[in-house]
């Protein structure tokens, strides 16, 4: 009786940035960053909030109406994330938008409403951004994603890593692993490996009797995946 391998989970990539965000995927077709129908692959990391409290508005569309609500625009809420209000009081002085002190000391985001004041977590902004790649990348692979491999800044300490962590749970994500985003960029050009000189140059781990090439720039096939062997994972930060 023949026994039919499982297909694998799929896990998307997720560059999660101060100004943009994009979503990615590495399988047999080979890395390949994802785009909606109609949509750039670049998606604003903006997020507008209604009187509520919620998001009525991500990305392009929230970044154009933001001279018109600049108190519910929210922008640049990776700096905020896992940060106490006196660690970013520098950078809240120019934001247009209000920055509070929450629990545990942390930096919040405050929505005047008519009725009754709303604080946000930069995670729940973060996790709105979050969500709607992960819709993007469902909409285009035409199956359910709940896990992701997220970037961040290698400056980012135990707290802001967490952060993004928690942002990702938010939007139905699990984040398995966090990656230093020049890690990132070496394993994607092929930076690293013995007697590499450049770009050109590929990254090989040792794979049973052969290597493989890391530097899906120059072998797509380095994502896929084979029975009993999974594509290399990159060290944890």
């Amino acid at each position: 009786m023949t026994v039919k391998q499982a297909e694998p989970e799929t896990i998307i990539g997720i560059d999660l940035g101060t100004t943009n965000s994009l979503v990615a995927v590495c399988d047999a077709k080979g890395p390949r960053v994802i785009t909606g129908d109609g949509e750039q692959p670049i998606l604003p990391s903006v997020v507008r909030l209604g009187s509520d409290g919620k998001a009525e508005a991500i990305g392009d569309e929230a970044r154009r109406t933001a001279v018109q609500y600049p108190e519910r625009t929210i922008h640049s809420v990776k700096r905020l994330m896992g940060r106490s209000l006196k660690d970013i009081a520098a950078e809240a002085a120019v934001l247009p938008y209000e920055v509070v002190e929450g629990e545990h000391n942390t930096a919040r985001v405050r929505i005047p409403a008519q009725v009754a004041d709303h604080i946000v977590s930069p995670q729940e902004i973060s996790a709105v951004i979050l969500a709607q790649l992960k819709r993007r990348a469902e909409n285009a692979l035409g199956r359910e994603v709940n896990k992701a491999v997220v970037t961040v800044p290698a400056y980012f300490d135990d707290a802001q890593r967490q952060a993004t962590r928690d942002a990702g749970r938010l939007a139905g994500l699990e984040v398995v692993r966090i990656v230093n985003e020049p890690t990132a960029a070496a394993l994607a050009y092929g930076l690293g490996g013995q007697g590499v000189e450049g770009p050109s140059h590929s990254l090989v781990q040792s794979k049973g009797s052969g290597t493989v090439s890391l530097s899906t720039r120059l072998n797509p096939e380095a994502c896929a995946s084979e029975p009993g062997h999974p594509p290399p994972a990159p060290p944890d930060p």
